[in-house]
């Protein structure tokens, strides 16, 4: 049997505790003297903002600070991200905090030059080869948390405010050219943001190990990183300042989106329409939905789980891997059904059909292990409320 396929891994990455202060000269390496600072409005008010900033400053270092993002960033948010960055006349971005952050300081590096509308460069096909590769600004991403993984990856996910629909923007120069991934900066992030993005890495990782294909170097990253996340998860919710455990997580969310290159599933699917059109913290809805898409996919994918379960110390295969699954969720206090996540939720056969529509045509349904469809979505949907 013939095997082809093509590998990317990411950029350098300066890890480990008070590698912040590094900041200054990685910036004078990447050529960027005039950086538009892109974080969010919660973590702008925070000590660890203004810590950074200072370093900046005593650097001399003239920059600029943005920081009107949602938690699922929009257009909006990019068109005013961008006014300030032209306004500034940067020539680059410090993309400093959670995913929302990352992959919006990003996008307003990329789209800051390109003549054409952002929707032109989504995830589809070679689409990316639109955009004017040199008009792209170079970006120094900082990670606050330990989910994403967009520190490493080549794309921002911007919601379509006319549609309520997720969007993949790509192109090999969205990607950061240093990451500083100092797990200090994670170091008494509330537990909910710990076990919500947590539980993203661990479906990052968990969703790449599982998907179609051949990238084997792939399913070892993720296969690590899923065991990484079982084991210090549960310690950094348990105590912030943790910092063994906040490395751990780090490592493991970069991990990620290291090896989601080779596909992401149904996880996704369904948790990227729910956040669109319900605002929902990302993590937390992979979360929800993990044991269901796993019981979906059960057939392709029990073998894997089973060597994944063996790899991690876990007992019983498959169930004993799922077991554990549900075990985490428990402990972190993630919602049992899309109700509890959702307050109020009402969803009648309208928006039901409409999430499954939107799931079935999302980039990252083509690398569920089984062919993701209306009636499976609508069956998956009925089962998480």
């Amino acid at each position: 049997m013939t095997i082809s396929s093509k590998w990317n891994f990411p950029t350098t990455v300066l890890f480990g505790e008070g590698r912040i202060a590094e900041l200054p000269a990685v910036l004078k390496a990447a050529g960027i003297s005039r950086p538009l600072f892109v974080t969010d409005p919660g973590l702008a008010k925070l000590p660890v903002v203004a810590g950074t900033l200072k370093l900046l400053e005593d650097a001399g270092v003239a920059y600029g600070v943005f920081f009107d993002v949602k938690p699922n960033p929009v257009e909006s948010n990019l068109a005013a991200g961008i006014a300030i960055f032209e306004a500034g006349s940067h020539d680059g971005v410090i993309a400093f905090g959670g995913g929302s952050a990352l992959d919006l300081g990003k996008l307003v590096a990329f789209q800051a030059g390109q003549t054409r509308p952002i929707w032109d460069f989504e995830d589809v096909g070679d689409w990316w080869t639109r955009a004017d590769s040199d008009a792209i600004a170079p970006v120094i991403a900082v990670p606050t948390t330990a989910g994403t993984g967009s520190e490493v990856g080549r794309a921002g996910v911007l919601t379509n405010e006319a549609t309520h629909t997720k969007k993949v923007i790509f192109h090999p120069k969205m990607l950061p050219v240093t990451v500083i991934a100092d797990p200090a900066l994670t170091v008494g992030m509330p537990k909910m943001i710990t076990a919500g993005t947590g539980m993203d890495a661990l479906a990052h990782c968990l969703e790449a190990y599982c998907a179609p294909g051949f990238h084997p170097m792939a399913d070892g990253i993720g296969a690590e990183g899923v065991r990484l996340v079982l084991e210090y998860l549960p310690r950094a919710y348990a105590d912030g300042f943790d910092i063994e455990a906040r490395a751990n997580m780090m490592a493991a969310a970069a991990m990620g989106a290291t090896a989601f290159q080779k596909g992401l599933g149904a996880i996704h699917s369904l948790s990227h329409p729910i956040g669109a059109l319900y605002d929902t913290h990302h993590g937390m809805t992979n979360a929800l939905f993990m044991p269901y898409v796993l019981d979906f996919n059960r057939a392709a994918i029990e073998e894997r789980i089973e060597r994944l379960a063996a790899y991690c110390g876990i007992d019983g295969g498959f169930d004993g891997f799922r077991q554990r699954v549900m075990e985490l969720r428990a402990e972190l206090g993630v919602p049992e059904r899309l109700r509890d996540l959702i307050s109020g939720l009402e969803m009648d056969d309208v928006r039901k059909n409409l999430i499954a529509d939107m799931a079935i045509v999302d980039p990252t349904a083509g690398g569920n292990p089984v062919e993701l469809t209306r009636d499976a979505v609508l069956s998956l949907l009925e089962k998480s409320m």
